[in-house]
C-alpha cells in the first residue's frame, strides 16, 4: 500500500492523500493538482499560494453549483457539492503558513459551506459548544441510532486537523452502526479554538477532555458510564494523557501514537523524519501560544507521556502506520508497554498486507477506522454485527 503522490513533496502529497480519504473526487483532484505541479516543485513552502488559489477556486465553482442545485429544490444534491467544496477549502487554508492572505476568508467559506451541507443533507452531526475555563470549544455531536442511552466516543484533533476532518475521517459514521455516539472536538489549539479564539495547546489535555465529559453526562441520550476517548495524530498524545487523568472514560484508543512528541521536535530541527504541514515551526509557534522557538520548546516539554501511562485503568488500544514518516513507530511500542495497569491493552501495527501504513492511514484509512469502531464496540457495549 501506497501513499498517492503527485508531487515532489511528502507534504504536499499528505494533503492531497487525506482529502482523497475524506471524500474527494479523483477527477477534480487531479484537476486542481496538474497546473500547479511546478510550484511543487520549488520546496513545501514556497508554492501553497497558488495550491491555496487552485483549491479554493475548485471550492468556489461547487459552491455556484451547489446553489443552483438548491434553486431546483435538489437539496441532497447541493449538500453533496457543499461537502466537498468545504473539504478542498479546509485543505487549502490548512496548507497556508499563519497570517497569509486570504487565509480567514477561506475557513470562513469552508465553515460556511459544512454548516449549510449539514442543513440541507440532514446530515447526522449537529454542531454544540462545550464551556471550557477560557473560551468554548467547538465541537460535531454525531448521535447513535435508536432509544435509549447510548455509549459515546470523544474524537479529539492532532496539530493541524479540525472538526470537520474528524467527522470525514468517517469514524463517526461507523461508530453510529455500532450504536455508538461520537463527539469531535475543536480543542485548544486547533480548529477553531485556535483560528477563531486564539487558544493554544494545552499539553494537560484532561482540562479540556474533562469538559467533553461533563458536557455529555448533561445529555439526556448519553450512557455517563460509557464514554470512550481517542485521537489521531498528535491527538494520539492528547487521548492517552486525557484517559490517564480523567477516570471517567472507560476506554481509550489511539490513531497514531505520539508518546514522547517532544522528543520528536528534536528530530525534526535535526531534519530527521517529515512535516504534516508547510511553514511548520510558525505553524506550532503559533499552535502553542509560543513567541519564538525557545518559548516553543519550553511550552511543549510537557509534551511526553513517560510516567503517566500506568494511570490508565481501563481498556486501550494502540494503532500505528509501519511506515510511518512523521512519527517513529516505536513510539507504540513504548505507549503500549507503559499501560501496564490496563485491563485489556491491544497493539496493531498497520503492515502493506493491509494498508493504513502511512502516518494515521493517509494512504487507507479503512483499517483503522475499522478497527478503532469495533474496539469501541467490544469496550462500550456497542455492535459489531
Amino acid at each position: 500500500m501506497a501513499l498517492y503522490e503527485p508531487f515532489p513533496n511528502y507534504i504536499w502529497n499528505l494533503s492531497v492523500a487525506i482529502a482523497m480519504e475524506s471524500g474527494g473526487q479523483i477527477g477534480e483532484i487531479v484537476d486542481m493538482c496538474q497546473p500547479i505541479k511546478d510550484a511543487a516543485a520549488n520546496g513545501a513552502d514556497a508554492g501553497t499560494p497558488q495550491f491555496m488559489q487552485a483549491w479554493a477556486a475548485m471550492g468556489g465553482k461547487l459552491m455556484e453549483m451547489a446553489a443552483e442545485d438548491e434553486a431546483k429544490g435538489r437539496s441532497f444534491s447541493a449538500s453533496n457539492k457543499l461537502e466537498r467544496a468545504a473539504l478542498y477549502l479546509f485543505t487549502a487554508e490548512r496548507m497556508q503558513g499563519h497570517g497569509a492572505p486570504g487565509r480567514k476568508d477561506t475557513y470562513a467559506k469552508a465553515r460556511g459551506a459544512f454548516d449549510r451541507s449539514t442543513k440541507l443533507g440532514r446530515l447526522n452531526r449537529e454542531r454544540v459548544e462545550i464551556p471550557l475555563a477560557n473560551g468554548t470549544m467547538s465541537a460535531l455531536f454525531t448521535r447513535a441510532p435508536g432509544e435509549g442511552r447510548k455509549p459515546v466516543v470523544v474524537f479529539c484533533n492532532g496539530l493541524d486537523s479540525c472538526k470537520e476532518l474528524l467527522y470525514w475521517t468517517r469514524l463517526p459514521a461507523e461508530l453510529a452502526r455500532r450504536g455508538i455516539s461520537t463527539l469531535c472536538v475543536d480543542q485548544p489549539g486547533s480548529g477553531e479554538a485556535l483560528r477563531l479564539q486564539g487558544l493554544a495547546v494545552d499539553p494537560h489535555s484532561e482540562s479540556w477532555a474533562s469538559k467533553a465529559v461533563d458536557w455529555l453526562e448533561q445529555q439526556p441520550e448519553v450512557d455517563p458510564a460509557r464514554i470512550g476517548m481517542t485521537g489521531i495524530s498528535l491527538g494520539g498524545h492528547f487521548a492517552p494523557r486525557a484517559v490517564a487523568y480523567e477516570p471517567r472514560f472507560a476506554s481509550g484508543a489511539v490513531w497514531g501514537a505520539n508518546h514522547n512528541w517532544r522528543e520528536v521536535q528534536d528530530k525534526r530541527m535535526a531534519r530527521e523524519g517529515e512535516n504534516p504541514v508547510p511553514h511548520y515551526w510558525a505553524h506550532v509557534h503559533w499552535a502553542f501560544g509560543a513567541t519564538d522557538q525557545e518559548d516553543f520548546l519550553a511550552r511543549s516539554e510537557a509534551m511526553n507521556l513517560n510516567g503517566h501511562m500506568d494511570r490508565i485503568k481501563v481498556p486501550f488500544l494502540v494503532t500505528h502506520g509501519a511506515s510511518d514518516r512523521q512519527i517513529s513507530v516505536a513510539y507504540a511500542d513504548d505507549l503500549y508497554d507503559q499501560l501496564v495497569n490496563s485491563p485489556h491493552r491491544e497493539k496493531v501495527i498497520f503492515t502493506p498486507r493491509e494498508g493504513g501504513v502511512e502516518h494515521v492511514g493517509a494512504d487507507n484509512m479503512a483499517y483503522g477506522r475499522d478497527l478503532i469502531s469495533d474496539w469501541f464496540a467490544e469496550t462500550l457495549g456497542g455492535a459489531t454485527a
